[in-house]
């Protein structure tokens, strides 16, 4: 049974650490709806479109295909940061970017810091 993209989008969620924003150098997963296809594309540049009144951007990016290939789309920030769900050609599509990293809960300062504990590594020459 295929899900919606709406529904990929909820588990994906459950499993995958995204960001709330999106800048060059990150890595963003794109989902398509038809044919369903998630792929991962890193992101080049992101540049204002000055020839629209709103505002849009051109996102400049390199699918992680093989062979690479690169892209740009014009798009609002809504849509290249996961609040928006859009469509190109009829179809729709999601892009966000992901953190690879735990969120940490911020210290609080009554707590102690742990001492780093000697690396276990050396140096061979």
């Amino acid at each position: 049974m295929t899900m919606n993209l709406e529904q990929l989008i909820q588990e994906l969620k459950k499993v995958v650490h995204f960001k709330d924003g999106t800048e060059p150098g990150d890595l963003v997963l794109i989902l398509m709806e038809n044919p369903q296809i998630i792929h991962y594309a890193r992101i080049a540049a992101i540049e204002r479109d000055t020839s629209k009144k709103d505002e849009w951007w051109h996102l400049s990016f390199h699918l992680l295909t093989i062979p690479p290939q690169k892209m740009t789309w014009t798009l609002r920030t809504a849509q290249f940061t996961g609040r928006e769900i859009f469509t190109m050609s009829g179809q729709k599509r999601f892009i966000q970017a992901i953190r690879f990293e735990e969120p940490r809960p911020p210290e609080k300062k009554s707590e102690k810091k742990e001492v780093p504990q000697k690396s276990s590594l050396r140096l061979v020459k």
